[in-house]
């Protein structure tokens, strides 16, 4: 079941950005990057690693390094629900 990203968010989900550096197949020596992104939880990142996992196992560009960083975009006291909305002039 596909969730939407208000739903992770209010479920503790925080958008986890994590840049690869792999070595080119066919030049062993020169580094390329590449960006991922998804709603992940921590400490666990369970996401990332099942894609670090697949990388490992299906991509040919053997992994340098990762490096990515992790933010909740929403915390249980920013949310508000809102009914309805004036405008006063």
């Amino acid at each position: 079941m596909q969730r939407s990203e208000t739903e992770l968010m209010l479920k503790g989900y925080g958008l986890t950005t994590a840049e690869l550096f792999y070595h080119m197949p066919d030049y062993p020596h020169v580094l390329n990057s590449f960006i991922w992104q998804d709603y992940d939880l921590a400490p666990d990142h369970d996401r990332l690693f099942d894609f670090i996992a697949f990388w490992h196992d299906e991509i040919e560009g053997p992994l340098h390094s990762v490096r990515f960083t992790h933010r909740k975009m929403v915390s249980a006291g920013e949310w508000r629900h809102v009914v309805g909305e004036f405008t006063y002039h």
